[in-house]
C-alpha cells in the first residue's frame, strides 16, 4: 500500500521523534519505507539507529556536487547562468545513496532545499525537487517525510500528492500558532487530511487545552505522546528512538491513518 506521509511543525517540537517512531512502524509491519530527512538539522539517521560512524560519512544530496553537476549540467557555486536540467535522473538516487536503519528503513538525507522567493532556482535545488516529486509520486513505498517547519520549500504538485500531513505541537502557544499556519499552508496547496500530533504532554490538563486551541484553529489531535524523560534524554544523546508509550500512541495514529485513507 503506497502511502506518503509529511511530518512537520515548530523546530523542537520532536518532528524527527514522530517521523522515526511512524518509519518504525511501518517497517515492521513488513512495508518497505523511505524515510526523508528533509529537515537541515538532520538527526533522522541517529532517531533511526544509524551507527554513529555511518552518520559521521553521511553527506547531504545537496552538498554532492559531482552528482548534481553529472545530473543537472551545471555545478552549484559556479555561473551557470541560469543554464541546467530542470528534470534530472533521480529514480535510482534511493539505490545509491540511502543508509539503512533499524527494521530495515531507507533513509535519504536530503539536506537544504530552497524555497521559492528565496532567489535561488539553483541546480541542487532542481534535483532535491525532482527526487521529492519521484519518491511522493512512485507507487511502490511507504514514504516519510521528516520536514523543515512549513511546506513552502516544496513544489505545489508535491504537496498535493501528500496523503496526510501531520503537525507536531508541544505544550505553548507558538507551537500551536505554527501548527495552524502550516495546516493552513497545507490546505491551501492541496493536502487533503490534516492532522496534529501533540507532544511532551505532561497531563490531561494540558491536553485538553491543546486539544481545544487546535480545534479552534480547525486541527484534530490525530495522537498524543506523554512526556517521557528517557526518550528526550535518548534523543539529546543520539540514541535510537524508542519508548513504549510513545510507540503505543503511534500505532493508534497508523491504524487511524490506514482506516481513514
Amino acid at each position: 500500500m503506497p502511502l506518503k506521509i509529511a511530518v512537520s511543525g515548530k523546530g523542537g517540537v520532536g518532528k524527527t521523534t514522530v517521523a522515526a517512531l511512524l518509519a518504525a512502524q511501518y517497517a515492521k509491519a513488513g512495508m518497505n519505507v523511505i524515510a526523508v530527512d528533509a529537515d537541515p538539522a538532520s538527526s533522522l539517521p541517529a532517531a533511526l539507529g544509524v551507527p554513529e560512524d555511518v552518520r559521521a560519512g553521511i553527506v547531504p544530496l545537496s552538498r554532492m556536487l559531482d552528482l548534481i553537476e553529472e545530473r543537472t549540467g551545471a555545478r552549484p557555486g559556479e555561473g551557470y547562468g541560469g543554464m541546467f536540467s530542470l528534470n534530472p535522473k533521480v529514480d535510482d538516487l534511493v539505490e545509491r545513496y540511502a543508509v539503512q536503519g533499524i527494521d530495515g528503513v531507507k533513509i535519504m538525507v536530503l539536506g537544504t532545499i530552497k524555497a521559492p522567493g528565496s532567489g535561488c532556482f539553483c541546480p541542487e535545488s532542481s534535483l532535491l525537487k525532482n527526487l521529492m516529486s519521484y519518491l511522493v509520486l512512485e507507487d511502490e513505498h511507504i514514504v516519510i517525510l521528516d520536514m523543515e517547519a512549513g511546506l513552502e520549500h516544496l513544489g505545489r504538485s508535491t504537496v498535493r500528492s501528500v496523503d496526510v500531513l501531520l503537525v507536531v505541537v508541544e505544550p505553548g502557544r507558538r507551537s500551536v500558532e505554527t501548527a495552524v499556519r502550516i495546516a493552513e499552508m497545507g490546505r491551501s496547496l492541496g493536502v487533503g487530511k490534516v492532522l496534529a500530533v501533540l507532544n511532551k504532554v505532561s497531563d490531561d490538563a494540558q491536553e485538553a487545552e491543546l486539544r481545544s486551541l487546535l480545534d479552534g484553529g480547525g486541527i484534530g489531535t490525530a495522537a498524543v505522546i506523554r512526556y517521557d524523560a528517557g526518550l528526550i534524554s535518548g534523543d539529546l544523546a543520539g540514541r535510537p528512538t524508542v519508548s513504549p508509550a510513545a510507540e503505543g500512541a503511534i500505532t493508534g495514529l497508523v491504524e487511524m491513518i490506514i482506516d481513514g485513507l
